[in-house]
Order: structure tokens, then C-alpha cells, then sequence
């Protein structure tokens, strides 16, 4: 079960960065000097905040994010 968990994580460790350098790529696009530290905030930035792509791509990272936490607060011993 451990190795399972632990191939499961870092498949997950994998899909995240690859979101994030997706969702970084969207909004550098659009703001060509925003930071990834800037993109965890898009509310503050009205192109990104209103932008259809940026949303979905950005929800996508949020849902990976959650089942890592989720996974991680499962795998706790």
C-alpha cells in the first residue's frame, strides 16, 4: 500500500507542475511579467481574473492541489 500511495503522490507531484507551468504560461500571455507568486493571487489582476482560459486552467491546478492535500492528510501516520 505504501508504494502505492507514494507512486500515487508523485504522479500528482508531476500533474502539479506541469499545471503550473501551464497556468504560468496562460497568464504571461496576458500580464508578460507576472511572477508565479502573482498568479496565486488573480483577483488582484482584472485581465487574468476576467480571462475564460486562465479560470479553468487555474481551477484545474486547484483541484490537484486539493487531492494532494486530501492524499496527504490520508497518508499520515
Amino acid at each position: 500500500m505504501t508504494n502505492d500511495a507514494n507512486s500515487i503522490k508523485m504522479l500528482l507531484e508531476g500533474m502539479i507542475k506541469h499545471q503550473t507551468t501551464k497556468v504560468l504560461k496562460i497568464a504571461r500571455e496576458l500580464i508578460p511579467n507576472i511572477t508565479p507568486e502573482d498568479i496565486r493571487n488573480p483577483q488582484d489582476f482584472p485581465v487574468l481574473y476576467k480571462d475564460i482560459v486562465f479560470n479553468y486552467e487555474d481551477g484545474i491546478l486547484s483541484g490537484y492541489l486539493a487531492i494532494q492535500t486530501a492524499i496527504n492528510n490520508l497518508t499520515k501516520t
